[in-house]
C-alpha cells in the first residue's frame, strides 16, 4: 500500500521527533544540554552520534568574517495552518503540513516545523542573542535548509504572545488547536537579508549537509516572554562550533 506524500512527510517528521525516545527506551543514554549527557559528551553516547565530535561542518557558529555576494532571495511562501504543537522535552516544535515552503533560486523546500532555542545559538560578531527560532525545511531530494530568526530583549512580540500560552507543559505528544490558525510569516523580520553557511543539525546525531541561513535583522521579545519560555526549556542551545575553514556568505 502506497502512502500519500503528505502522510509520508508526517511519518518522517514523527520518527525524527521520536528517535531520542526510542533510543532511551532501548537502553541508550539520552542526550541533554548539560551535565554528563551534555554537548561535550554527545559523541560518546551512541555510535551514530560520532559526528557530533568528529564532524567539521557543525552548527551553530560565531559569524565573524563573511564574504558578501549576490545570494538568491529567500522567497517565503508560508500559509495559515491550524496550530500543532509538540513538547519533545528539549524544545517546543510547531509542526507544519500545509504546503508552506521557501524557494531559493530554482529549488523549493517544504517547511517541516519550527522550534526555539534559548539562548540563540548562532552568534554575530561574538554577540549572543537571547533566543532563536529555527525554521526547518526539506527539498524533494531530502536536502535540509534551516532559516534562523534571532531575538533580543525589547518590546513584547505579538506572535509569541499568542503562541506561548498554548505550549504543553509536559512532553506528552502532539497537541492540536484546530480553532487557532498560525501564519509563520508573523515570526519573520521585515528585512530578509541573511548569512549562509554549510552546517549540521544542532542536536544528536548532528548530521551534516544542512544549509543554514541566518537572517540579519533580529526581532524582539519581552523579558517576560523570555522568562516564560526559559522556565520550560532552560538553556537548550548547543555551544558554537569551530569553522574548520568554512566560508560564511553574506547577502548584499
Amino acid at each position: 500500500m502506497r502512502l500519500s506524500r503528505a502522510r509520508s512527510v508526517w511519518c518522517t517528521t514523527f520518527l525524527l521527533a521520536m528517535t531520542p525516545v526510542l533510543a532511551e527506551a532501548a537502553g541508550a543514554p539520552h542526550w541533554e544540554y548539560s551535565g554528563e549527557h551534555g554537548p561535550a559528551h554527545w559523541g560518546q553516547l551512541r555510535r551514530d552520534y560520532a559526528t557530533c565530535d568528529q564532524g567539521r561542518r557543525q552548527s551553530p557558529i560565531d559569524i565573524v568574517e563573511t564574504h558578501k555576494q549576490k545570494l538568491p532571495e529567500i522567497q517565503f511562501q508560508y500559509r495559515n495552518a491550524p496550530l500543532r504543537l509538540v513538547n519533545d522535552g528539549h524544545t517546543v516544535r510547531v509542526r507544519m503540513a500545509n504546503g508552506s515552503r521557501i524557494v531559493l533560486g530554482k529549488e523549493s523546500y517544504a517547511l517541516q516545523q519550527f522550534h526555539f532555542h534559548v539562548p540563540g545559538g548562532d552568534r554575530i560578531q561574538g554577540r549572543e542573542y537571547d533566543m532563536a527560532a529555527h525554521f526547518v525545511h526539506k527539498s524533494s531530494a531530502g536536502r535540509l535548509a534551516v532559516v534562523v530568526v534571532l531575538f533580543r530583549q525589547g518590546g513584547e512580540n505579538a506572535a509569541l504572545a499568542a503562541l506561548w500560552p498554548k505550549i504543553p507543559a509536559r512532553a506528552d505528544g502532539e497537541r492540536l488547536f484546530p480553532e487557532f490558525t498560525l501564519d509563520a510569516t508573523q515570526l519573520l523580520p521585515a528585512a530578509r537579508g541573511y548569512y549562509a553557511y554549510e552546517g549540521s543539525l544542532t542536536a544528536p546525531p548532528c548530521t551534516e549537509g544542512v544549509y543554514w541561513m541566518v537572517l540579519k535583522q533580529p526581532l524582539e521579545l519581552s523579558a517576560g516572554q523570555l522568562a516564560r519560555y526559559s522556565k520550560l526549556f532552560p538553556s537548550n542551545t548547543r555551544p558554537v562550533q569551530p569553522l574548520h575553514g568554512r566560508v560564511v556568505k553574506e547577502s548584499l
